[in-house]
């Protein structure tokens, strides 16, 4: 059969996957029963997964898990996180333990406003295309009412729009930059809508209009999270060493782009898992955070540390447009619970409790490599997925998980203590 296909969005879901095991799978009984057996058995739920997105064949699962005792504010919080690494959720869960008895998290909303921008070429007077974009722009923000009126009602929509010359960095080329209030809406819909009815009205003969989209680069929606304690109390022995040895680590963050983007995708492991449980887009948030983490001109850590008259202190700054309304946070049996687990908060808090989730996984990373070392907790975490790699049965996931709870953890060490295992019982 070929390989390609005309018309496969018309096929039914059975014709689909037969389709695919036809072309593709090499043990074709195996590969449908391993799509069908991750459908859910509720029609009108798997229904509802079917229509997210064009030609579902299964559902693709990863762990849905929480991490209690955060105390964010003051307020405690159960933080849910969907994400299949290793450790991450264990090492929130004793970050936000270990915080719990030192005050907690303190964050702050420092700003919540999104951008658009339409890209345009225009070859004329730059002054000219000034004094009509300043005489049309009221009508331009008009062309937009019947989009906004909600959005305006409950105090967010359009805040300015501005001219931008950007011939410097391209010829021909400027923009109109939007900045806009979504309140408790992600608002890229929203957004988008508007940008486009404003295009429509800014349309001239002498300006050609490449694209009108939503930026999810939001320097300007910004949260902060904050820990703080005496050094004493950050670690049991040599805490003044630990601590500036957790300061210096930072430090090389800041310098070093290459542990800066594995510094960053320790935070972001918090962050992503809290945004995929609550029905947010996490490639939007991480692209505008990795983007924010370059604002000085080189790529930088996220976070800063510092001890400043015996007490420690460990920040993160990052810009988070996250939504409590609209999208799949609404529409996602499992979003919905996420947000009434979180005690439906609003955006400005969803940003702020996001924001310690990241703080909370960089702290834990932080705190491991520049004390054990980060791969003995990991490996210990990852023995079950070795154990199943290596397909060892319940009885075997017992005796070796006793064995290795006082050795180092590798997946040759993991093997041939199952190889001698089952050696032995054979004998």
């Amino acid at each position: 059969m070929s390989k390609t296909v005309n018309g496969f969005s018309k096929f039914s879901k059975e014709e689909k996957i037969n389709w695919l095991a036809d072309n593709f799978f090499s043990n074709k009984k195996q590969g449908i029963s391993t799509l069908k057996q991750y459908l859910n058995n509720d029609e009108a739920l798997q229904q509802l997964h079917d229509e997210f997105i064009e030609n579902t064949i299964s559902n693709f699962y990863i762990p849905y898990a929480v991490a209690p005792n955060f105390i964010i504010n003051g307020k405690p919080y159960a933080i849910p996180m969907a994400i299949e690494e290793s450790s991450v959720v264990a090492a929130a869960s004793l970050v936000a333990k270990f915080w719990s008895t030192r005050g907690g998290f303190n964050t702050e909303v420092i700003s919540t406003t999104k951008t658009g921008q339409i890209h345009f070429m225009y070859q004329g007077e730059y002054e000219n295309l000034r004094d009509y974009f300043y005489s049309v722009k009221e009508d331009l923000i008009k062309a937009t009412e019947p989009i906004t009126k909600n959005m305006r009602n409950r105090g967010g929509g359009i805040l300015d729009i501005l001219l931008k010359d950007k011939t410097g960095d391209l010829p021909y080329y400027y923009q109109l930059h939007v900045s806009f209030e979504t309140l408790d809406s992600m608002g890229a819909n929203f957004i988008n809508s508007c940008l486009e009815a404003i295009s429509e009205r800014f349309r001239k003969d002498d300006i050609n209009i490449t694209m009108s989209i939503l930026s999810n680069y939001v320097p300007d929606c910004l949260v902060v999270a904050e820990v703080s304690c005496p050094v004493v109390d950050l670690y049991k022995e040599n805490a003044e060493y630990y601590a500036n040895k957790f300061i210096d680590a930072v430090h090389i963050a800041n310098v070093e782009p290459y542990r800066a983007v594995t510094h960053n995708k320790g935070i972001m492991n918090g962050i992503d898992a809290v945004v995929l449980a609550t029905g947010n887009d996490f490639r939007a948030v991480a692209a505008g955070a990795h983007a924010y983490a370059t604002r000085r001109g080189k790529y930088q850590s996220l976070t800063n540390a510092r001890v400043r008259d015996g007490i420690f202190t460990f920040w993160i700054e990052i810009p988070l447009a996250v939504g409590t309304v609209g999208g799949l946070t609404k529409l996602h049996p499992l979003a919905r619970l996420s947000l009434e687990i979180l005690q439906n908060p609003n955006a400005r808090e969803l940003m702020q409790i996001i924001a310690v989730a990241g703080l909370a996984q960089n702290f834990a990373a932080i705190r491991a490599l520049t004390t054990t070392g980060i791969q003995k907790g990991h490996m210990k975490m990852h023995l079950m997925n070795i154990l199943n790699q290596l397909e060892a049965n319940v009885h075997e996931k017992e005796i070796l998980t006793e064995m290795f709870s006082q050795r180092d953890v590798t997946h040759n060490a993991v093997a041939e203590a199952l190889h001698e295992l089952r050696t032995n019982q054979q004998n």
